[in-house]
């Protein structure tokens, strides 16, 4: 299990004092303002506002002042680490902890791995290394792919 949780990416800069622009894999904004210390490419920083909106997300932190040291973190990651969020209720999961996960078939039977999760709107997908070696993306829903006992239990007909 990872120790950090990535909540956001800064895409580049926004205006000309030091403010970014986030690409956000948390829910809302909620969920980075929670936090008033990050990690800005593992380095901890304070993060000293957030706001804008969900689709277009801004935040400004300590130490960047200035329009090009904000375009210098651009494909920088926003981590907090994971005992400083709160716990999970049933169901919930950080995609962090699905990634690596084995793979079966109902029966038990090795499929693949699972080497990302992606959500481009409608829901998340798991993207599994076939055991073949070719990757297929396959909705996180119950009854086509499950977490049960560390192990993703799919139905193969999902798969491309």
């Amino acid at each position: 299990m990872t120790t950090r949780i990535t909540l956001a990416a800064i895409s580049g800069a926004h205006g000309v004092r030091g403010e970014v622009r986030l690409k956000l894999f948390a829910d809302d904004l909620k969920a980075l303002k929670a936090h008033d210390l990050v990690l800005v490419n593992g380095t901890p920083r304070r993060l000293l506002s957030a706001g804008g909106t969900t689709k277009s997300p801004i935040a400004r932190l300590e130490g960047i002042a200035d329009r090009s040291a904000a375009e210098a973190l651009r494909g920088t990651l926003i981590e907090v680490e994971r005992d400083a969020l709160p716990p999970l209720e049933e169901g919930e999961y950080y995609h962090s902890d699905l990634i690596g996960l084995p793979c079966v078939d109902q029966d038990g039977g090795a499929i693949g791995t699972v080497s990302a999760v992606e959500n481009f709107g409608a829901g998340d997908l798991l993207e599994v290394e076939l055991s073949s070696g070719k990757k297929s993306l396959i909705p996180y829903k119950p009854g086509i792919a499950d977490l049960t006992d560390g192990r993703i239990v799919l139905d193969p007909v999902f798969l491309a």
